[in-house]
């Protein structure tokens, strides 16, 4: 009788072992790695940001704009009026459009781990809610 060739069912459940252990060592350093990722997004997308509205004022009289008025302006890409790599966008204006500061939200925490801002200082700073920034360091620039 001739036997057929293959594996047998422990030298499966051993290769699948396998590959969950370095599955498990791999997954978490990717997580991490895809937030660093998403952060750097964000502290980029503040400064385009920063910089559009500074071309903004120059023609504007010295006002501040929105978002969305970036965007009509072509000073800002569209796509900032939706989710961007785990990031929301917005700006809050003070009364007369004289000031004004862009807030980078993160979606959930998965996608990044702190909320930046900046104002017409061009400073890049963590959350100031001690929740959404690294421990000891809510308001502080961004390194």
């Amino acid at each position: 009788m001739d036997r057929t060739r293959g594996f047998s069912l422990l030298e499966v459940l051993i290769v699948v072992a396998i590959i969950l252990v370095i599955a498990m060592i791999a997954i978490p350093s990717l997580m991490k790695s895809r937030q660093a990722s998403h952060e750097a997004t964000a502290v980029a997308t503040l400064k385009t940001i920063s910089t559009a509205e500074i071309s903004y004022t120059t023609s504007s009289g010295g006002i501040f704009a929105t978002v969305p008025e970036l965007v009509a302006a072509g000073l800002l890409p569209s796509s900032l009026n939706s989710t961007i790599a785990g990031y929301n966008y917005n700006i809050a204006m003070v009364a007369g459009q004289r000031d004004y500061t862009a807030w980078a939200t993160a979606v959930t925490s998965s996608e990044g781990r702190y909320d930046y801002y900046t104002s017409p200082d061009w400073v890049i700073r963590f959350s100031s809610d001690s929740t959404r920034a690294p421990a000891g360091l809510t308001s502080q620039p961004v390194q």
